[in-house]
């Protein structure tokens, strides 16, 4: 006989063998004892969750003739027949490849017939979604009202695409993820039978990878096992297997994009693409180590939600020790975006390498959320001694005059009134990181009776209101909000402490100060 695939060879043969969806086993094994059996069910989840296998333990179940505490006992004549899928109660249809109304009509014909051998005729459609509407609208007289010796069971990874009135119809149950820990105990138990000797941190490797499909998982070892045939399946032969990378590999990594050392980084890259591994993996687990890193810096027990070794987690929590929590963010989105564009791309390596100078250069980036790291990286520069000679440059040029504040009339003019009273309003034109740097800024009156906005200094991220591009985007958001042309002066003043003293506020004067989002 020919070799049998892992997950087809140990599909379950009853409901007690179905792992990690124990909602779903009780509630449809107690329907069958109780004889309280619908005539259509949804199962909708991701792959290789169970659902066509729990759809054909219970299209056995309710046919068999002996069952067990609500499980198909196997041996009765209808249990072979079904096992062996030849059963003429049983019909599976895959609505991929038959998703006319052509394909549904024939259904519908065959539903008339009674059952040839057990109690129910059981009708099995795998992907029911890719129907097209003709045949669900085909479909739906039917799945209404069927005869009652007939089921059908609906199976979807994406139930989002099922119409509304089929759903109606439908008892539904939503498959969840396997556990890691879930799927590793399978694992084992299974090699156990097969007798192969495997590393249990191999087994919780590949029960990682597959994601929370059990059918993945099989596959996977099935493929680690013929690789390495004969030998003991060790944690290094799976990552060989999988093309994947070890968790030092991203420490190091990490810490090279820690130093802003460019070149260590790239070195790191190209051990990994000499060694073989496939880089769409490598970015996957780097965005978890980037994720369980996050979780470190955020959460003070880790213990259960990180499934890591202790001498891994103690080298997360030294890694998160020396990281902010919005750098390790900006990682997590950039190796985010990195993974949908290298799907399909030519250049893998160039994209990582791209990512990578990313990372180590964040005042290369110039989107907004990336201002927080520019300025980290400025600090430690100019800790470090690299751009003393600047900062002394900038220290010897003459200070700004500042415009000297009006001494407020009893009535404002009629036109910064109306500024005043539509400050909430010309905020939330804004956008961004601007929208929030303006919620930063004391609003004034010059001697001249200018609209006067100050920055702090004591706000770095501020300095960005100064830009003339910005500037002029500010002077226009107010003019056009107020419908008509206002004479703006932008300048930066001083901390906060020094501007309240100095300059009054006229919105907090107007009994505007709610929209001002102050730091204590």
């Amino acid at each position: 006989m020919s070799y049998v695939a892992l997950y087809r060879k140990f599909r379950p043969d009853n409901f007690t063998e179905v792992k990690g969806q124990d909602h779903i086993v009780t509630t449809l094994r107690n329907q069958i004892k109780s004889d309280r059996i619908g005539h259509a069910y949804l199962f909708c989840g991701t792959r290789g969750t169970g659902k066509t296998s729990i759809a054909k333990l219970f299209a056995k179940t309710v046919n068999c003739q002996n069952p067990v505490d609500g499980s198909p006992c196997g041996e009765c004549e209808s249990c072979k027949r079904i096992a062996a899928g030849v059963s003429m109660d049983v019909v599976e249809m895959d609505a991929a490849s038959n998703n006319g109304v052509e394909d549904v009509r024939n259904i519908i014909d065959a539903v008339s017939y009674s059952p040839s051998e057990g109690r129910y005729r059981v009708y099995i459609i795998d992907e029911v979604h890719m129907l097209s509407t003709n045949a669900f609208n085909a479909l739906l007289k039917t799945l209404e009202e069927p005869p009652s010796y007939c089921i059908f069971i609906l199976a979807t990874t994406e139930v989002h695409k099922i119409p509304i009135t089929i759903l109606s119809r439908c008892q539904r149950y939503d498959f969840k993820r396997i556990s890691i820990d879930t799927i590793a105990d399978r694992l084992e138990d299974l090699m156990q039978r097969e007798g192969i000797d495997v590393e249990p941190k191999a087994l919780r490797y590949i029960a990682k990878t597959a994601d929370g499909s059990m059918r993945d998982a099989l596959s996977l070892l099935d493929q680690c096992i013929a690789f390495h045939y004969g030998e003991t399946l060790t944690y290094d032969n799976a990552l060989d297997v999988l093309g994947a990378v070890d968790t030092e590999v991203f420490s190091k990594l990490l810490r090279g994009v820690m130093g802003h050392d460019v070149t260590a980084c790239i070195k790191v890259l190209e051990e990994i693409v000499i060694q073989g591994r496939e880089l769409t993996q490598f970015v996957t687990d780097f965005t978890w180590y980037l994720r369980n890193l996050l979780v470190v810096k955020t959460s003070d027990n880790v213990e259960d939600v990180l499934d890591v070794s202790t001498d891994n987690k103690n080298r997360l929590k030294e890694e998160a020790d020396k990281l902010e929590a919005e750098s390790i963010i900006r990682y997590i989105r950039i190796f985010s975006d990195l993974s949908n564009d290298i799907r399909y791309a030519t250049q893998k390596r160039i994209l990582v390498e791209i990512a990578l100078i990313k990372l180590c250069r964040p005042q290369m980036d110039s989107k907004s959320n990336e201002v927080v790291d520019r300025i980290r990286y400025i600090e430690d520069q100019l800790e470090n001694g690299v751009a003393v000679a600047a900062a002394q440059n900038v220290q010897s040029q003459p200070v700004m005059a500042k415009a000297a504040p009006a001494k407020l009339p009893d009535a404002l003019p009629e036109d910064i009134q109306k500024v005043v009273n539509n400050w909430r309003n010309i905020i939330n034109n804004f956008e961004g990181l601007d929208r929030m740097l303006m919620t930063k800024v004391t609003v004034s009156l010059s001697a001249d009776n200018k609209l006067l906005i100050l920055t702090p200094a004591d706000e770095p991220a501020c300095d960005r209101l100064l830009e003339e591009t910005v500037k002029e985007n500010i002077k226009k958001t107010i003019s056009e909000s107020v419908e008509k042309e206002i004479d703006i002066d932008i300048q930066k003043a001083g901390n906060r402490d020094e501007i309240k003293s100095v300059y009054p506020d006229i919105l907090k004067m107007s009994g505007i100060n709610a929209m001002i989002v102050e730091e204590d």
